[in-house]
């Protein structure tokens, strides 16, 4: 969510600094704030809360033992070999290559096919409030379908409405030429992605296990191949034919595929690994 809201903000900050001071400008700014951010971080986190000065003992007592455990790679030949696993990382392509659209193509889209002036493009921040309040929405009804459905379906509902709703509003910006409601069926397939997006990663920490930040980041690897393909192929296609509603077939492709593929997910299967006999047996209580 505090992603999304980054993105929000984003235009509200360098549609001014790009109009007084020229678009190197807003480089320069974002560049020092990463740089600050970079310090500020390495000096303030810690892995755990033990590591932490400031932590009683009596805040250690309550949380337990967070210190990190000892690493255990991630079994890839299991792992390569599981449709599970599998059909996690291509929702993952399908999904974020329409997710990357918003970070990369968007504000150009806006210009050059709909028209949008420079100032104009301080709207282009209601998409992204949108994804942000999805985001956070989507976290909770996940909580609520998993206690109502169960596990699987649970998880695999909340994917399929997202998706579901993500891919009919991208087929319906290509015949929509009123600017406001393209930019609310943008909108619509924006916050679509991202209420589903929680349910993805908790299905690494489903599947994955004691292996779940190796899951996560396979999720991830597979889903930033999806984000380097479509930053190409949009640019390809506008640059081959002229047409900004011609990549948005292929983003509804995707998205429609993505929604079918999550009722293949299943994450009450998790990937084979090794447990210590007490963590089975914590495992067979809950």
């Amino acid at each position: 969510m505090s992603a999304q809201l980054g993105g929000a903000l984003a235009p509200l900050l360098v549609v001014p600094v790009q109009v007084r001071f020229g678009w190197r400008a807003c480089f320069f700014v974002f560049g020092f704030l990463g740089v600050v951010w970079g310090a500020v971080w390495y000096w303030w986190f810690r892995d755990s809360p033990a590591q932490k000065a400031g932590v009683s003992e009596k805040e250690l007592r309550e949380v337990g033992n967070t210190a990190p455990e000892t690493h255990r790679a991630l079994p890839w030949g299991t792992a390569l070999r599981a449709r599970n696993f599998w059909a996690t990382m291509l929702v993952a392509f399908c999904y974020v290559y329409t997710f990357y659209f918003f970070q990369s193509w968007f504000h150009t889209y806006l210009i050059k096919a709909r028209g949008f002036s420079e100032n104009a493009l301080l709207l282009s921040s209601l998409p992204y409030f949108v994804a942000a309040a999805a985001n956070c929405a989507g976290g909770f009804t996940s909580h609520v379908l998993v206690g109502r459905f169960g596990l699987k379906w649970g998880r695999r509902s909340l994917g399929v409405i997202g998706l579901g709703i993500a891919a009919p509003c991208a087929i319906a910006v290509m015949f929509t030429h009123q600017w406001l409601a393209v930019l609310i069926l943008l909108s619509l397939v924006y916050g679509g992605i991202t209420f589903q997006q929680p349910g993805m990663f908790a299905v690494c920490l489903d599947i994955g296990g004691e292996y779940a930040g190796a899951t996560v980041g396979a999720m991830n690897t597979a889903s930033q191949a999806g984000s380097l393909v479509s930053s190409l192929v949009f640019g390809y296609l506008i640059d081959r034919y002229g047409n900004y509603d011609l990549p948005f077939v292929l983003m509804a492709v995707l998205l429609f595929v993505g929604c079918y593929l999550w009722l293949t997910v299943d994450p009450t299967q998790r990937l084979a690994y090794h447990a210590s006999p007490q963590t089975e047996s914590q495992e067979a209580a809950s």
